[in-house]
């Protein structure tokens, strides 16, 4: 179950630096050009090498920097996800999860809706900080393809900092969409990672959905709030039905 909750972060992280499990980082965003404001339904493929292929359906909705990603582990495929496991994940509330990232007050929060609780951490992105003239952007056409439907260029794309750190994707901006990115490819870290959006509506997403619910218990990073509603979850079950301390074996 490691290894996939481990998979899921660093598929949403590609490509760049970024903290597992958040949003689109400085150097992401770069691919979207003018689009400010949309939303799609994703599907993460990635392959991680000794932690397998894992292919995750989900929802993205993006503002100006702002993302906001949903995930539902159960709908999830790959050589790691077995029922028992999903059953597992879900049976904790661990199956849903929902990535939001705030450039502009610098925090993540991972929101899991089955523990009714979220995480916040801090948002380490130092390319964020830049102005867009510390990035070069060279583009080179691969080619004209189709891609659900819509008549796309393939792209080779090269985002190079101004530490002279190269972030090397192939994009199929669709033409019909004011050149949308439909399809992201890239390999980092010898990760494989494709991103795929479809359904894209380019209007702007309500602002509730970059803030983590006001009714859910805040912890103060991620492996607080794993430890401890799992605590308090392995402390149910080993409550009789009675409300009672369950028997030990001991004296």
């Amino acid at each position: 179950m490691a290894a996939v909750v481990a998979l899921t972060g660093s598929a949403l992280a590609q490509p760049g630096r970024m903290p597992g499990g958040s949003g689109f980082n400085a150097i992401m965003t770069k691919l979207f050009g003018d689009t400010r404001q949309f939303s799609a339904d994703i599907e993460v493929q990635a392959n991680a090498g000794p932690q397998g292929e894992v292919t995750m359906p989900g929802r993205m909705y993006f503002d100006g920097g702002k993302t906001r990603l949903e995930i539902n582990l159960s709908d999830a495929k790959g050589s790691q996800m077995n029922p028992a496991m999903m059953q597992q994940m879900k049976t904790m509330g661990m199956d849903q999860t929902i990535v939001i990232t705030r450039p502009d007050t610098k925090l993540n929060y991972v929101v899991y809706p089955g523990l009714t609780a979220y995480a916040e951490s801090p948002l380490k992105d130092e390319d964020l900080e830049k102005p867009d003239s510390a990035f070069k952007i060279d583009k080179t056409k691969l080619g004209d393809e189709t891609v659900d439907g819509h008549p796309t260029v393939k792209n080779k794309m090269v985002i190079t900092d101004d530490q002279n750190e190269k972030h090397e994707m192939t994009v199929w901006n669709a033409t019909d969409l004011k050149d949308f990115p439909l399809k992201i490819q890239s390999n980092e870290n010898g990760r494989d990672t494709l991103l795929t959006f479809k359904n894209v509506k380019k209007s702007k997403p309500d602002a509730s959905l970059f803030e983590p619910p006001a009714s859910y218990k805040k912890y103060t990073n991620p492996r607080e709030m794993m430890q401890q509603e799992m605590m308090k979850r392995l402390g149910a079950q080993n409550m009789t039905p009675g409300g009672g301390a369950a028997p030990s074996n001991h004296p």
